[in-house]
Parts: C-alpha cells; sequence; structure tokens
C-alpha cells in the first residue's frame, strides 16, 4: 500500500521496533497527526483473548473525562413518561415501532448511539440485522439497555465510549482528537486502559495485552509499552 508523503514524513519520527511510554506516545501522536482535519486519536489493543469463547468476550463501556471530542447523536426507543425524560435528557431522537421501517426500510442511520429502555428491547430486536453488524445493537452490559434514561443519555454526551473485541480480538477506541492536551489525551487514555485491565476475562490464561498502539486517524501507530497496565 503506497502512503503519501506527509505520512512518510510523520513515520520517520518513530522508532518501529519501540515501545513508548505513554506521555511520548501522546506527544508523537499529536506530532504526527497531519492532515487538514482535526484527527482522532485512536488505541488499537490487540489482546490474548479468543473471542469465539462466551467466557472470553470483552465488552463494556467507559466515560472518558475529557470526552472524545466528537458530538454524539443519541437515539432513544422508549414510550410514555421514558420518551417524555428522553426528550427533556437531550435525546436527539426519540420513538418507537413507527421508527423501525423508517430504519429498515429507508436506511436512515443518523445516530451514534441507540439507547433502549427493557420494555422496548422486543421492539429493537427486530432490528437486528440492520444495528448488529454496525454495533449499534443496545446492550445491558454497555448501558444502553436501561431504565435510567437521563443517565444513559447525560453519560453517552459526556464522552462515552463502548470497547468491544472484533473479530480478530482487538479492540480500537477513539480517546480524543490531536487538538486535545498532552494531558486530556493522557488522563483518557489512562481512564480506558484502567477499564480494559479490569475487564480481563477470568477464564484467559497466558498474556492479557499483547500489544497496545496509538496511532493518529491518518498517521503511523505508536506502540506503547503494555507491561505498564499489567
Amino acid at each position: 500500500m503506497k502512503r503519501g508523503k506527509k505520512y512518510q514524513e510523520a513515520a520517520k519520527q518513530i522508532e518501529r521496533s519501540q515501545l513508548y511510554e505513554v506521555s511520548d506516545a501522546v506527544t508523537l501522536a499529536k506530532k504526527t497527526a497531519v492532515a487538514k482535519f482535526d484527527e482522532t486519536i485512536e488505541v488499537h489493543i490487540r489482546t490474548g483473548c479468543d473471542g469465539r469463547h462466551a467466557d472470553q468476550q470483552i465488552r463494556g463501556a467507559v466515560v472518558l473525562p475529557h470526552g472524545t471530542g466528537k458530538t454524539v447523536r443519541v437515539l432513544v426507543f422508549a414510550k410514555n413518561a421514558k420518551a417524555d425524560e428522553a426528550q427533556a435528557a437531550g435525546a436527539d431522537y426519540v420513538g418507537g415501532e413507527e421508527l423501525i421501517p423508517k430504519i429498515q426500510n429507508e436506511g436512515w442511520l443518523d445516530f451514534d448511539v441507540v439507547v433502549a429502555t427493557p420494555d422496548m428491547m422486543g421492539v429493537v430486536g427486530r432490528l437486528g440485522r440492520v444495528l448488529g453488524p454496525k454495533g449499534l445493537m443496545p446492550n445491558p452490559k454497555a448501558g444502553t439497555v436501561t431504565m435510567d434514561v437521563t443517565k444513559a443519555i447525560n453519560d453517552i454526551k459526556a464522552g462515552k465510549i463502548e470497547y468491544r473485541l472484533d473479530k480478530s480480538n482487538i479492540i480500537h477506541v477513539p480517546i480524543g482528537k490531536a487538538s486535545f492536551t498532552e494531558e486530556q489525551l493522557t488522563d483518557n487514555f489512562q481512564t480506558l486502559m484502567d477499564a480494559i485491565v479490569k475487564a480481563r476475562p477470568a477464564a484467559l490464561k497466558g498474556t492479557f495485552l499483547k500489544s497496545v498502539v496509538l496511532a493518529p486517524t491518518m498517521g503511523p501507530g505508536i506502540k506503547v509499552n503494555p507491561a505498564k497496565f499489567g
């Protein structure tokens, strides 16, 4: 894959074989984010888990202290008083049954997170084929199936992110924007890593964190020393 000139220039600043301390990795990630837009700084964590086993799955959510720098659009499936509560809490869209054809047939997906009250999961379940593959299906572990819609919306708007294993047993999550200060990115990174270390499956034998890489959207990856996180 041919990389652009900017990418190659940025890559020269990074020792590919070196495992960096968190603070140095954050500094480099900011320095190598040279695109014309405010790049997202992402973390890619390769785990020793085997997601094919239910007891080695990892899925959860964490509120980043400084948010992600992204405006998140929230859709809430709720009815009656809970629908009113969701509106009052600042949900971008609130509805029920009537949204199914809009999402299923018209392909409407102008939202980033879906929250549902437990009594609406029968309705939402019918959208599994559309929402599932996009990682939008509400899930109790991520706090998106709940009666406390106000808390769910507030957390999401404040910078709550979900983490889960992909098919290659890697977790990919944003921890902020290149315009964030180094302190903000370091805080967010530390909060994320604490949550992931706590989520280590009891059934896992051997190394949990095989590699931790920090990277701007368009820039090269910077390896962080995973030994620091146990």
